[in-house]
């Protein structure tokens, strides 16, 4: 699967794994992906509030499932929230592995992302939601349309910091940094023998620069860290945070890996497409990520 697998005149599919969804702005999503000339399928319970916070874990799923068993449906659009991992024991993987469609989300999304790389081997994609699409930012509203272009390169949205320069190989994965790290050990993630690129984000508004710190150690801490070839750090803040590029830097020398941040991706105004299972190059001296297809 690559990156022109979406056409226009597809039906994207929009579901609600983790946060409830305002009717006015469903409208709007709903107006904007059908100005862009595709097809849209909201999922069932998209409004539901039954806990409050969300719908029931059973509504949600129920939603994903729907569109992922969809032949009609060819791509998957979800934002985050909170409590995405209420839904992995729920998700019908056997039928994306027998129907692959591109699936798209970011933040709290990262759960189901990587329980679907993990558990039917498809590739997935670290980009933009719904909800950031109505942002309207020229680079995020590029990059989607790269979805429904042959292959373009990728670029930065501004100039890297590179904290330790160098070039890194691997299988590209990663996410928002909390969930990634809360991952690590879930019977629904899983990982190969080889060489991974990992890109990671946090924001400043829900994680303070010690918390970035204690998370990253969690993941040191693990087996997994002795695969890891690189790291990218997208947006955490707008003013800049000396500490946290302390940190960043600290982790690069100490596992003598290249690590860069950038504004690309993340909860800032930029939301790259980064994909979750493809092999690539991560070159911090020429700013950019390159994947196979």
């Amino acid at each position: 699967m690559n990156l022109s697998y979406l056409r226009l005149g597809d039906t994207i599919g929009i579901c609600s794994p983790s946060h409830v969804v305002d009717g006015a702005v469903l409208d709007s999503i709903t107006g904007l992906l059908q100005s862009f000339g595709f097809k849209v399928k909201a999922g069932e319970h998209i409004l539901c509030k039954d806990w409050g916070y969300c719908a029931t874990k059973e509504q949600r799923a129920a939603d994903f499932n729907q569109l992922a068993r969809d032949p009609k449906v060819r791509m998957v659009l979800f934002g985050g929230g909170e409590s995405s991992n209420e839904l992995l024991p729920l998700l019908d993987y056997q039928a994306m592995a027998a129907k692959p469609k591109l699936y798209c989300s970011y933040s709290d999304g990262t759960n189901i992302l990587q329980a679907i790389h993990c558990q039917t081997g498809l590739p997935v994609f670290y980009g933009p939601t719904p909800h950031t699409l109505l942002e309207e930012d020229s680079y995020t509203l590029e990059q989607f349309d790269a979805l429904t272009s042959d292959h373009v390169p990728y670029r930065a949205a501004e100039p890297w910091t590179v904290l330790v320069p160098g070039t890194a190989h691997g299988e590209f994965t990663g996410g928002y940094l909390r969930n990634f790290a809360l991952m690590l050990g879930c019977k629904y993630f899983t990982y190969k023998q080889k060489p991974y690129i990992l890109f990671l984000e946090d924001h400043e508004q829900f994680t303070e620069v010690g918390g970035v710190a204690e998370y990253l150690e969690f993941i040191a801490q693990t087996p997994f860290m002795s695969q890891v070839t690189g790291l990218l750090f997208g947006h955490y803040s707008d003013a800049g945070q000396p500490d946290l590029l302390g940190i960043l830097e600290r982790f690069g020398r100490r596992f003598s890996i290249p690590v860069a941040y950038c504004h690309d991706f993340g909860h800032g105004a930029h939301h790259a497409i980064i994909p979750i299972g493809m092999d690539g190059e991560l070159d911090t001296k020429r700013q950019q990520l390159v994947w196979n297809y």
